[in-house]
């Protein structure tokens, strides 16, 4: 055996050793499960390439592909199987010949003896540290009794635990699901899973169904196919990312906003910006990035529902010029595909942009999309939960957008997110002296006072404008107030600044 044998085997698999707590014991039997596609191949092709990196010899035995098969596979990933033997079990030629076939023996004996007796064959004269078994479904339809399949299952198992071997089996559960024969004799069950959505491509999760004496990441969790491997998006736990930092007040570049919002945002919270189509949530975020960079600090976007050049040019019309942010490397933007992105691998974005790229502020513009990518609502909270709390407390503060129904009067969201927010600021529509204007106010601030007023606000070439209370209105809130002040009351925006 390789030097270091007692450390854990590593899958190859990005995310996946991370899951395991440091990957595969060594000298044990595993069993990767997953119905036909799911991506059991790759990850054990990957499990042995990572095997043949570090010196290891590596035995890949197939009984349901064709060597050809696996060396075409390989090829579309770009992969060199350099220091893997690939061994294709096929039937030997007597027994597939009717006529050679014995009539007093079953077949199906001399087909499970022949086939165990060439696997430690091949086992005998490469003496491998890492195989993989591709498929049990064959061993399971030549037993053709639960009873005789345990009992090979278990002789296959001895046989390699006495040669300290890390073996990875593989079951399509193509034969009967309910079987839980392997679950009771491995070491660890991992369960491959595939969704499909009602529109765009299919969803894969994996889930760690047993692992004796390891302390595993449970749960579901994303992975994608993609050319070059497997690439797994670890669940986030928040409670495992603490770190310390000062909880200090933040400016936006609005001394009138800063008012409103009691002198800023506290570092490390997470703000809401809720509102109608066409109010100003995404520009509103875009200022305090903008404070935020001209702070010093960096600054990361993921944009669902906008085209990234739109936003440029709209952005350009207030004054901020993210083309030089983006290119001075203090601003990440990225384009987010809700049909095409997993939920875990969203929060794997997010993750690398703050612990990678040292990211202190995050905008996710908007909610609406990030729920297209994941429908059951209640999976989304639980979702926004761990990212919030997540980036809590890693000392970034985080935007949030939601666009909700309606233009004014009764307003509607489609995902209730406010408790989890520790600032939320509304933006409204409302009609005075003919014009349809924008009003702002804070409805909620956990970390110190704020303003409990409505301002009107106006967002131009000069950024954003926030103009005085609205004392001499009432009803501002439903879209539709009614002037109640008297000669004092404060002028509206366009007649000081229009």
């Amino acid at each position: 055996m390789v030097d270091g044998a007692m450390a854990p085997a590593l899958t190859g698999v990005g995310g996946l050793d991370d899951i395991l707590a440091g990957g595969f014991s060594r000298g044990r039997v595993f069993l990767l499960e997953g119905s036909p596609g799911t991506g059991k191949t790759t990850i054990a092709t990957q499990f042995l390439m990572a095997g043949a990196a570090k010196g290891e010899r590596c035995l890949y035995i197939t009984l349901s592909e064709t060597e050809e098969e696996m060396r075409e596979s390989a090829q579309s990933h770009d992969w060199d199987l350099t220091g893997i033997d690939l061994f294709e079990l096929v039937p030997p030629e007597s027994l597939l010949d009717e006529d050679q076939q014995q009539s007093l023996l079953y077949s199906s004996d001399l087909e499970l003896g022949e086939t165990t007796r060439r696997i430690f064959e091949a086992f005998d004269r490469i003496k491998p540290d890492r195989v993989v078994l591709d498929s049990l479904s064959e061993i399971r339809l030549l037993a053709q009794s639960s009873l005789r399949y345990r009992r090979q299952i278990l002789a296959l198992k001895h046989f390699f635990s006495r040669q300290s071997t890390t073996v990875l089996m593989l079951d399509d559960l193509t034969a009967d699901v309910a079987d839980k024969t392997v679950h009771s004799v491995a070491h660890g069950v991992v369960r491959l899973e595939e969704l499909a959505p009602n529109y765009g491509p299919e969803r894969r999760r994996l889930r760690i169904i047993k692992y004796r004496g390891r302390r595993f990441r449970g749960g579901f969790h994303d992975f994608r196919i993609e050319t070059g491997g497997v690439e797994v998006y670890p669940r986030l736990v928040s409670a495992e990312h603490k770190t310390s930092f000062e909880r200090e007040m933040l400016s936006s570049t609005s001394a009138e906003l800063d008012a409103l919002l009691g002198g800023g945002v506290e570092r490390g919270s997470s703000v809401l910006v809720l509102g109608p189509a066409g109010t100003g949530k995404s520009l509103l975020t875009l200022i305090f990035a903008a404070a935020a960079i001209s702070r010093g600090e960096r600054a990361a976007m993921f944009v669902f529902d906008e085209e990234i050049g739109l936003l440029f040019n709209r952005a350009r019309g207030l004054g901020i010029d993210m083309q030089a942010m983006v290119d001075a490397g203090s601003l990440f933007i990225e384009q987010v595909d809700a049909a095409e992105l997993s939920p875990g691998e969203f929060s794997q974005r997010v993750q690398t942009m703050v612990e990678r790229h040292g990211v202190q502020s995050v905008i996710v513009d908007s909610l609406n999309g990030y729920q297209a990518a994941m429908p059951e609502e209640n999976a989304l909270i639980l979702h926004m939960h761990e990212l919030l709390q997540y980036l809590n407390r890693q000392g970034a503060t985080t935007y949030l957008t939601v666009a909700q129904h309606g233009l004014v009067g009764d307003m509607k969201s489609p995902v209730d997110v406010t408790y989890l927010a520790d600032t939320v600021i509304l933006l409204r529509y409302f009609e005075a002296a003919g014009r349809v204007r924008r009003a702002i106010s804070i409805i909620k601030k956990r970390t110190g006072a704020h303003e409990d007023t409505i301002r009107e606000y106006r967002i131009g070439n000069y950024g954003i404008k926030v103009g005085e209370p609205l004392i001499g209105f009432q009803g501002v809130l439903r879209g539709v107030p009614n002037f109640v002040g008297g000669e004092d009351a404060p002028a509206l925006l366009e007649d000081v600044h229009g």
